[in-house]
């Protein structure tokens, strides 16, 4: 018999691309970290200490498909990799956060920009604009012994075959490694976690029926379609 007072809750996975699925502990997304989307988003592109928030592990989506979000006229796509990990700890040293790594997927951090919007100017945390159902649509993990560790690369996102993103990950502000080891500063990383990276500039609106196309060097490519 069980303890529990209600049914579990599913565990959010994301699908691994050579078999099984990957279970989520958290979501962790870092800010403005490509200075050229700093610098289309306001803000100063010099390397500040990084800044991070959070979605929900199951914001994650891998059905292809994004519905748009109710309460907002302004949703914005934001192409990212992702890295998802196999252990963790806290201070790992830069030189060893690699070794927690188990791989990386393309995903995207869909943004409700005017409830964003908003919460910056009432200076109020931003989930209602970030963290709200499969805000995070993502596709296969692909492992690093398939492949490597990805610190370079193009990065892009078209809508309706117009190209909206375009960026290298070797313009990360902040890298994987330094990412990791300054999560493990403030947060006890475990396997499980996964970690969004940022987003290239070019971000923008999205509408019923657009057709979203992301591709990273060496991972392939994600569509989703907005419904």
């Amino acid at each position: 018999m069980s303890d529990y007072v209600i049914p579990v809750p599913a565990v959010a996975t994301i699908p691994v691309a050579s078999g099984g699925s990957f279970p989520v502990r958290r979501v962790y997304c870092i800010g403005r970290n490509y200075a050229a989307h700093a610098i289309e988003m306001g803000h100063d592109p010099d390397r500040e200490a990084p800044f991070f928030f959070q979605k929900n592990p199951n914001n994650l989506d891998a059905s292809g498909q994004f519905p748009y979000p109710p309460h907002t006229s302004d949703v914005h796509h934001e192409a990212e990799l992702t890295v998802v990990l196999k252990s963790g700890g806290t201070n790992i040293p830069v030189e060893k956060a690699l070794d927690h790594v188990y791989g990386y997927a393309l995903s995207l951090d869909m943004t409700r920009r005017d409830l964003q919007g908003e919460m910056k100017k009432a200076g109020r945390p931003w989930e209602i604009g970030k963290a709200f159902e499969r805000s995070a649509p993502i596709g296969p993990i692909h492992t690093v012994s398939e492949v490597g560790h990805l610190g370079s690369g193009a990065i892009t996102l078209k809508v309706n075959g117009d190209l909206r993103q375009e960026g290298d990950l070797n313009q990360l502000i902040w890298k994987t490694p330094e990412m990791i080891s300054y999560l493990s500063e403030y947060f006890e990383l475990a396997a499980g976690d996964v970690i969004m990276t940022g987003t290239p500039s070019g971000v923008g609106p999205v509408v019923k029926g657009d057709v979203m196309e992301m591709e990273v060097a060496g991972l392939g490519s994600l569509t989703v379609t907005v419904i």
